[in-house]
């Protein structure tokens, strides 16, 4: 699949995102998607529909807490899911822009 993407590996139009996008963008990085990533995207996309931008990883953990509960609003939790990081990680599978935040 041939994905227009940033010197980053973010895609350059979120309008290109769907699943398969999804399970390509995580399969370059390693990661078969299960249903917990597919969690921690689908409140990805929400959080980035409601406010317009991508949380940043304590943003992210309070966010996930929330909706999931303590057990996976964590760092811990998230870092086991996507282990390159997890904000930075999961908002580019998720098709959204880098975090603001994150380097």
């Amino acid at each position: 699949m041939e994905l227009l993407v940033t010197s980053e590996g973010y895609l350059q139009n979120l309008n290109d995102w769907n699943e398969a996008v999804a399970i390509e963008l995580a399969a370059r990085q390693g990661i078969t998607l299960t249903d917990a990533h597919w969690e921690i995207i689908s409140l990805l996309r929400e959080f980035y529909l409601t406010y317009n931008a991508s949380p940043a990883m304590r943003t992210l953990v309070n966010v996930v807490k929330l909706k999931y509960g303590a057990d996976k609003g964590n760092s811990i939790y998230l870092h086991k899911l996507f282990p390159n990081g997890a904000a930075k990680q999961a908002t580019n599978i998720a098709g959204l822009p880098k975090p603001i935040r994150c380097i």
